[in-house]
């Protein structure tokens, strides 16, 4: 699907990029797509023939991103598409007329959902009846296209019938949580659940109709740029600045977290400690912004209207060059109906610290009662900041390693969980700290030429037994890491049953510069386009297959169409000799073997994990069946089963996480290793891991989920994260035990 929906569901960030609100005309996206054209088959990998096969995937990834559900256009709509454009919309963009389809295809979706929203109200307006023995998809996207605009308004009427019920449901069951726990009714401060559902449906809406040019040439470009592979895309003017300024972690704005209510308004859910909003403090946890004035201007008439606006244009309002100001009209919370008022917020610099590397120290008792030290670096991306180099990823982990080792830690996990990739540079140069001077990865274009690329590093600054996590979502250069250290035998990889299977590496390109000498260049946009593919040291790719962990995990995600191998288009995986100079070392210092047994024991023991399982082939059942009941009792008994099964599950993990929180307690110690501390020179500092305190953003309580009566994990600790720290701890103590025996010399070399 494409960017529509993800600005839609998604929660953003009130954090904007520094740059001149641009007021000139923009550019003729006819010839931004025919440049495109151009540069795709000038410029991609795999060198695609540019025919009438491709034409039919630029026509499918359209209307599949604007209609992935199959929902709102018809059979008849899509004949009628296909028989006048899919087999020449590759001509058409080299003719400079692209955007004739894009828009009239966009403007058929624009009215089949105004006319499945005023459907909407008509059902809403009437009774459910949910005796019946009904039921729709829980995912249309492998269904037909409803034949005729009969079949899609009865698709329709299934979805609102559902979406009422789960509703009336989920309300019913906080109310009786609320009531179990003696707590205040989330529920009732809710609208009712129709009037929900039709609010739901204004603001989808009001985000499909209010576009312009540059949004549908969003959508229509990113749709042909991804018939080429997932990863290749073409990126608005708006979208390249947040990219940018999200590869450096630190954005311009008022330090805001902000969510679309279904009400219409934006809602202030967390606030960045230290940021503009909480230095001016004026703004507070859940006010509700109904209008911003860009400018700070005074005058009512600038004070633009964003009810029902999508969160990507209210951050696009809130913007704007550093030291200057934004008026936010707003709601306060717990005000009187009506009342609104001004805050004016100085824009200003925000480190988004949250997505910087962090390190952790552990000091344990292993079996032998022997006190050990376990360092953990945790890092969310391989972040850079391309346009003044002041932000690396290799320079933060760099710097605490060095305290971790200073620290004289043992052992070391590297966490690279939900970490997506970055920058190819960092990752070569974070990988050199653990393997010094050798090949870290590969890279091929696509006339075959493959270059070598090693690190810099000419002796790695720690040799130490080593753990690295993954989990689905380590993607790209999280592969390169993880991949390269598994190769070189140098790490224990632990983790879900493999990572996403990115391998390939994409390069941003400026339209503009493409365009004709006098054209108006101004938010052409950029291609991001797939030039090579990388591979490991060993000549395996990560392409598809991802990086097997030595030590896999059970895990709900393995019932989740999640990974490249589910996405459209994707590139082959394949392989290429092993690097020049890759000299891997001795797999039997890594004693894969017992480690692996002693792994194996600990799962099969844990309850957590046999949960995990069972989870998994219930999910794995709903997802074959692809089907949820419309009627009400049989939702309710499902609902009494599972609620059945969380009070057992509670029950027992209460009692059972009690008594591994008190022998945490005897066993662990846990201090934080902060960039702040680091480059301050501070001693680092105890700190509790099971505390949910976020340091650097107050955020605003959620009753709902305040509700959740799910034990948390003791001390912090997850299980896969406690595996890790086993692994680990049993690492350490294999290599101890071998040094003793003569076995294994200091330098790791097995005798």
């Amino acid at each position: 699907m494409i960017k529509i929906w993800l600005r839609n569901a998604a929660l953003f960030m009130g954090f904007v990029v520094s740059s001149q609100t641009v007021k000139a005309q923009q550019a003729d996206f006819n010839e931004v797509g025919r440049q495109m054209a151009i540069m795709l088959q000038n410029s991609h990998f795999a060198r695609l023939p540019y025919d009438a096969q491709l034409s039919h995937r630029f026509f499918e990834e359209y209307l599949e991103g604007l209609d992935f559900q199959k929902l709102y256009f018809t059979q008849e709509d899509v004949d009628g598409f296909q028989a006048k454009y899919a087999d020449r919309l590759h001509t058409l963009l080299l003719q400079g007329k692209s955007m004739q389809p894009a828009v009239e295809i966009y403007d058929v979706f624009r009215q089949r959902v105004a006319e499945r929203t005023k459907q909407t109200d008509e059902l809403l307006a009437g009774d459910f009846d949910f005796t019946r023995a009904e039921t729709v998809m829980m995912s249309r996207k492998d269904a037909a296209w409803p034949k005729n605009e009969a079949e899609a308004k009865k698709v329709w009427a299934l979805q609102i019938k559902e979406a009422v019920l789960a509703e009336t449901l989920r309300r019913e069951t906080l109310t009786k949580l609320a009531k179990e726990q003696g707590k205040d009714d989330p529920g009732a401060e809710n609208l009712d659940p129709k009037k929900k559902i039709a609010l739901r449906y204004k603001r989808l809406l009001a985000s499909i109709q209010d576009v312009d040019d540059e949004d549908i040439a969003n959508y229509f470009l990113s749709s042909v740029a991804t018939a080429y592979d997932p990863h290749t895309d073409y990126m608005s003017f708006r979208e390249m600045n947040r990219f940018k300024d999200g590869m450096k972690n630190e954005l311009v704005g008022i330090g805001a977290l902000l969510q679309a209510e279904e009400d219409g308004a934006t809602v202030i859910k967390g606030i960045v400690v230290g940021g503009p909003a909480d230095k001016e403090g004026t703004l507070k946890l859940n006010d509700r912004v109904v209008g911003v004035d860009s400018e700070d201007t005074g005058k009512p008439a600038n004070m633009t209207d964003i009810m029902f606006m999508s969160i990507d244009k209210v951050v696009d309002l809130i913007r704007g060059t550093e030291g200057t100001t934004v008026a936010l009209k707003v709601e306060p919370a717990g005000g009187a109906p009506g009342e609104t008022k001004i805050i004016k917020i100085k824009r200003d610099k925000v480190e988004l610290k949250d997505e910087q590397a962090s390190g952790e120290l552990i000091e344990l008792k292993n079996a032998a009662g022997e006190m050990k030290k376990i360092g953990i670096i945790t890092l969310p991306s391989f972040y850079a900041d391309f346009d003044e180099g002041l932000t690396k990823s290799s320079v933060d982990v760099e710097k605490i390693l060095n305290r971790l080792i200073a620290e004289k830690m043992d052992g070391l996990i590297f966490d690279l969980r939900n970490n997506g990739g970055g920058s190819l540079e960092e990752v070569r140069r974070i990988t050199g700290f653990f393997i010094g001077s050798a090949p870290v990865v590969q890279v091929k274009n696509t006339l075959g030429q493959v270059q070598v690329k090693d690190s810099d590093d000419l002796k790695p600054l720690y040799t130490g037994p080593m753990v690295v996590i993954t989990d689905r979502s380590s993607a790209s250069a999280s592969e390169i890491l993880a991949g390269a250290l598994q190769d070189f035998n140098r790490a224990v990889v632990v983790g879900e049953s493999s990572t996403f299977g990115k391998g390939t590496v994409q390069q941003p390109m400026d339209i503009g510069r493409m365009l004709p000498l006098f054209a108006v260049k101004d938010k052409a946009g950029y291609l991001k386009v797939t030039i090579q593919k990388f591979y490991r040291p060993s000549g395996s790719s990560t392409q598809m297959d991802g990086v097997v962990p030595h030590i896999v995990l059970p895990s709900i995600m393995d019932a989740l169409d999640v990974g490249e191998v589910h996405l459209n288009n994707a590139l082959e995986h394949d392989r290429i000799r092993p690097a020049a100079g890759f000299r891997p070392e001795d797999m039997r210092s890594l004693f894969l073997p017992r480690l692996k047994e002693l792994s194996q024991d600990r799962v099969e023991k844990s309850k957590d994990f046999d949960y995990v399982i069972q989870d998994i082939l219930k999910a794995k059942d709903r997802l074959k069946k692809n089907r949820i009941s419309l009627n009400i009792a049989e939702r309710k008994r499902e609902l009494a089963e599972s609620e059945v099964e969380r009070k057992e599950r509670n029950a027992e993990r209460r009692a059972r996480f009690e008594k591994i929180a008190q022998e945490d307690a005897k066993a662990f110690k846990f201090f934080k290793v902060t960039l702040d501390d680091v480059d301050a020179g501070s001693p680092i500092k105890a700190y509790d891991p099971s505390s949910e305190n976020d340091d650097n953003m107050r955020r605003a309580v959620d009753k709902t989920e305040s509700l959740d009566d799910t034990p948390k994990w003791p001390t912090g600790l997850n299980p896969e994260k406690r595996e890790a720290i086993a692994v680990v701890t049993d690492l350490i103590g294999l290599i101890d035990n071998a040094k003793m025996a003569g076995i294994l010399k200091n330098d790791g070399e097995i005798r």
